[in-house]
């Protein structure tokens, strides 16, 4: 893991407050959505299949800066949509920044450049570049060619302007080990970007291509060949050790979606990023309200192949900070590609999926056409 010290010793602090104080549930990362508008239209993508009234939908700069201090996460990742669609997304970040959170400004890369003058270096910032692989796979990712080498353009220029740069990877059923091994190579030498988010796709019931998800374990042996070729090197990734340990299959962990609180223009969504099953207005409200042992591998069918890490990233921490000497051996030892893996997580009890988005969503699109819905009347155009 490649994370500067100062943003190590800060969420030390906080995990080591929780401990103390004996929370068991309590947020790690805030996933602030401030529109849903795109100007891709990737195919796995669930975010983006909305009617105009949603998609031309923002949360304002003061509703993004008071979801950051109800919620109190040390980071905050803001995905979307694309966030550079936003007028005010320059606010947005500066005012965060300030709150010295650690900011992770998700983006496909095209308006980057452009819009590098927004922003100013800082440890608390970080720019998340979508990349799924190399030209080949990330256009195809994409559905749009040249995208992969704007992307890389802009990585390259705000490396040179002193910006942090991450990429986050997401892999599908078509994702080759080898090739992702040379996209490995290619990140930390060439881009020189801080680290890799790698996780497996996750099957989001409105996503136009349904065949492409990994299973829990396609992922598993997927990252095992992955991480087999890359002994001996120096990847970075931007990810616990103990996260990656699970990926191929080491640990056997239950999701914590509480770890990664989801606000967007709806309210603050129930139960995680990934799944849309009701909202609330209030983070207190989503974390005394929601069912959560209703869902997770095991629980609910929606989650049976899950293994991402707005999920999962939180419970492989939470290991670390309970468990330090099992996390210190891993990392010095490496993640195990050979011997034997966990027992996978039994299925037969999960509930069936229920499948209420569509209509929870034409619900929410009159609430926004009368100006009621739970993040106020709002809806200037990009």
């Amino acid at each position: 893991m490649t994370v500067p010290l100062i943003q190590q010793v800060r969420i030390g602090g906080y995990l080591m407050k929780q401990k103390l104080r004996g929370n068991k549930r309590y947020p790690l990362v805030l996933m602030l959505e401030p529109l849903f508008r795109c100007n891709l239209a990737c195919e796995g993508c669930g975010k983006i299949d909305y009617p105009d009234p949603i998609l031309n939908k923002r949360l304002s700069v003061q509703e993004c800066l008071d979801a950051v201090d109800e919620c109190g996460a040390p980071v905050v990742s803001i995905p979307g949509g694309e966030p550079l669609l936003h007028k005010e997304i320059g606010e947005i970040v500066a005012g965060i920044v300030k709150r010295k959170k650690f900011v992770y400004l998700c983006t496909n890369a095209l308006l980057m450049v452009k819009k590098l003058d927004l922003f100013t270096p800082s440890p608390y910032l970080t720019f998340s570049v979508h990349l799924d692989g190399d030209r080949e796979h990330h256009d195809r990712a994409v559905s749009q060619d040249g995208v992969f080498d704007r992307a890389v353009e802009a990585i390259r220029e705000a490396r040179k302007r002193g910006f942090r740069v991450t990429v986050n990877t997401t892999l599908f059923d078509f994702s080759d080990a080898g090739e992702m091994a040379e996209f490995m190579d290619f990140a930390t030498d060439e881009l020189d970007v801080e680290g890799v988010t790698i996780a497996p796709g996750y099957a989001y019931e409105r996503a136009p291509d349904q065949e492409h998800f990994l299973t829990r374990a396609r992922t598993k042996t997927f990252f095992r060949d992955l991480f087999r070729r890359g002994q001996g090197k120096k990847w970075r990734f931007n990810q616990s050790t103990m996260y990656l340990d699970f990926l191929a299959g080491n640990q056997a962990y239950h999701c914590t979606p509480w770890g990664n609180p989801t606000r967007n223009i709806f309210g603050w969504q129930k139960p995680c990023y990934l799944i849309g099953e009701g909202y609330v207005s209030s983070f207190k409200e989503l974390m005394e309200e929601t069912e959560w042992d209703q869902y997770g591998t095991g629980n609910y069918e929606k989650c049976a192949d899950c293994m991402v890490h707005c999920g999962y990233e939180p419970s492989a921490v939470a290991d670390t900070v309970a468990h330090p000497l099992k996390a210190a051996l891993v990392s010095l030892r490496g993640i195990d590609t050979e011997g034997p893996m966990v027992a996978e997580i039994a299925l037969e009890n999960q509930r069936p999926a229920e499948y209420i988005f569509e209509d929870l969503a034409e619900d929410l699109s009159r609430q926004l056409a009368k100006g009621e819905g739970s993040v106020g009347p709002r809806s200037d155009a990009a």
